[in-house]
């Protein structure tokens, strides 16, 4: 996020936000005050996959993507 030009309490808070899949994050544009839809489709399909590895869990995605969890 923040090398896709937001500022870093909004990057930081915004990734933790959706891996955690808690309500609102800091910052200037997605803060307590405001949403999610200002943010451009590049940065919505990052955080969407942060939710994503949040709800499944990082540990089982890795699992899963491991080449012996596929051979069997």
């Amino acid at each position: 996020m923040a090398a896709l030009g937001y500022d870093r309490v909004t990057a930081v808070s915004a990734v933790i936000t959706c891996l955690s899949n808690v309500g609102p994050c800091l910052g200037s544009i997605i803060g307590p005050a405001g949403n999610f839809s200002t943010i451009e489709n590049p940065e919505l399909y990052l955080l969407s996959l942060m939710m994503l590895l949040g709800r499944l869990e990082v540990l089982t995605v890795l699992v899963i993507l491991t080449p012996i969890f596929c051979k069997h």
